[in-house]
């Protein structure tokens, strides 16, 4: 007998794409939804539709392309934001808008300056209107975990009479714990009028480290739908992490009644994928998807695991979907099964001229690797620029010169604005050097935060996957590049950083 389902709700393209630097083009933000919905999750929060054209559009196309997952739009509790939603998922086979409204105290005195009275009026009035678009309207209580609980039953008794079907309680600020958490979905479940009318949802933040704990605590006392991200991504700590809450349930059936319709084999494909996306890079010893999650380095862990696995590991690293990420092809493979490959991984290219070139760099790339992987596929995408984000800057030429005893010296030949320009440079080291070269050429006056190197898959002649994180005037941007040299990767991550901070319209950002 199959135990009842617990909804997936991933917020990657909403609440993860507020990580700092990880904003994404309408073409990233389509790769992870189809990425999703292979990876079978029930809902999509693919945006908040009011925060900018750019954000609206994504949502849109998004709609018109998801068939198996139910595509969301944010909305804060306000007429414009809710019939923005409603147009933005308008399209979809399946579509759901998600507003909300602070209830705690300090929230509604601070920053919405409404009285208790107001606030219910207006989580009434947005679910109504939300319901013109759709039957499938959820409503949130923002900073639920300081709210007071009989204002909470007040609210969601109103919004579930309203016609709201899905309930999500939010710690927003990541305040709480375990026990206390499952406590308070335990009592609303049981005060809240017509509870069993609705699907309680959790959302989860991780500033304690316990938002997959406080998450799987609510799950223990009634929730039924869990809100999370691919790798946790998400502002400040992040949020409850998809993977964490899915092979937790998976791999303690004895505890959780519920279980989940994931295809857990495409978990790690999904993570690299926003990895590489956001260039937020995972940590080696993370939960599930690092690159440690499944290594032992003691003799005895080591000894035990060869003797019988289920001495030291609860689940296979296969089910979960590692060692399965080479791709069949190589230099000598044709344009065909090279298109066939990317539609496999869930990438379309915007025409005939971006498969071409995407296809020569690949061809170039088999030159320079003995194996090919699927990793690589998606680095290459992303790093020719087949999407159309605005490329002011492009790498055209580089020269680099590095020996002991002598200052680096780096010389590029950049394209700014479709006009050749050529810098050359001296630095503490050959990266720094090709920095200094942009930044004579550019003048950004912009600060570096952050310079990361990682590679992308295994052996010396890996690409090399950089991020450069960029502020400036309060902005920031995380640019990406890959390459089998590590210089030319660098100035390519710079370079597509500098793009962003040229291109990247302003948004609006809803905490939840």
């Amino acid at each position: 007998m199959s135990k009842p389902r617990l909804l997936i709700f991933d917020t990657t393209l909403r609440d993860g794409e507020q990580s700092p630097g990880a904003a994404m083009t309408r073409e990233e933000k389509m790769r992870i939804a189809r990425q999703l919905e292979r990876l079978r999750v029930d809902v999509i929060e693919a945006g908040f539709a009011a925060a900018s054209t750019g954000d609206f559009e994504s949502i849109r196309a998004i709609a018109e392309t998801i068939k198996e997952s139910t595509v969301c739009s944010l909305a804060r509790a306000n007429e414009k934001d809710v019939r923005r939603a409603g147009e933005a998922i308008q399209p979809a086979a399946r579509g759901r808008i998600h507003t909300f409204i602070a209830t705690s105290p300090i929230h509604m005195e601070k920053k919405l300056r409404m009285q208790p009275d107001e606030v219910v009026a207006a989580a009434v009035q947005a679910v109504q209107w939300a319901l013109e678009y759709t039957d499938d309207v959820e409503f949130s209580a923002e900073d639920a975990v300081r709210s007071e609980f009989d204002f909470l039953c007040r609210v969601f008794d109103a919004v579930i009479r309203a016609g709201a079907k899905t309930i999500n309680v939010p710690d927003t600020v990541g305040y709480s714990i375990p026990v206390q958490w499952g406590e308070r979905m335990r009592a609303l479940i049981e005060h809240v009028p017509n509870s069993d009318r609705v699907v309680w949802s959790t959302h989860c933040h991780n500033d304690l480290g316990m938002a997959a704990a406080n998450s799987l605590a609510a799950v223990l006392n009634g929730a039924r739908q869990v809100e999370c991200t691919i790798n946790g991504l998400g502002e400040r700590a992040g949020n409850a992490s998809l993977e964490e809450i899915v092979m937790a349930v998976r791999t303690r059936q004895d505890l959780f009644p519920v279980e989940t319709r994931i295809d857990a084999a495409q978990i790690v494909p999904t993570s690299r994928l926003v990895s590489q996306i956001t260039g937020y890079v995972v940590q080696p010893n993370k939960a599930i998807v690092g690159a440690n999650a499944f290594a032992h380095e003691s003799g005895i862990h080591q000894d035990g695991v060869l003797k019988h696995r289920e001495t030291y590991e609860i689940m296979r690293a296969e089910d979960v979907g590692w060692h399965a990420n080479k791709l069949s092809l190589g230099k000598l493979s044709g344009r065909n099964a090279f298109r066939t490959k990317l539609a496999e991984l869930g990438i379309a290219l915007a025409s005939e001229e971006a498969l071409n070139a995407a296809f020569a760099k690949f061809k170039e790339l088999a030159d320079k690797k003995r194996e090919i992987f699927d990793e690589d596929l998606q680095a290459l995408v992303s790093d020719e620029g087949v999407t159309p984000e605005i490329e002011h800057y492009k790498l055209v030429a580089s020269l680099f010169h590095s020996e002991t005893g002598e200052a680096p010296v780096a010389e590029l030949t950049l394209s700014v604005g479709g006009a050749e320009r050529h810098a050359r440079a001296t630095g503490s080291g050959p990266v720094d050097a090709a920095f200094l070269a942009i930044e004579s050429i550019a003048g950004s006056g912009s600060d570096l935060l952050l310079y990361s190197v990682n590679a992308i898959t295994t052996g010396t002649d890996a690409q090399g996957e950089v991020t450069v994180r960029l502020s400036k005037s309060g902005r920031i941007v995380n640019g990406q590049g890959a390459d089998t040299d590590i210089i030319v990767a660098s100035a390519k991550a710079y370079l597509n950083a500098l793009n962003k901070l040229y291109a990247g319209p302003e948004r609006v950002n809803p905490q939840l």
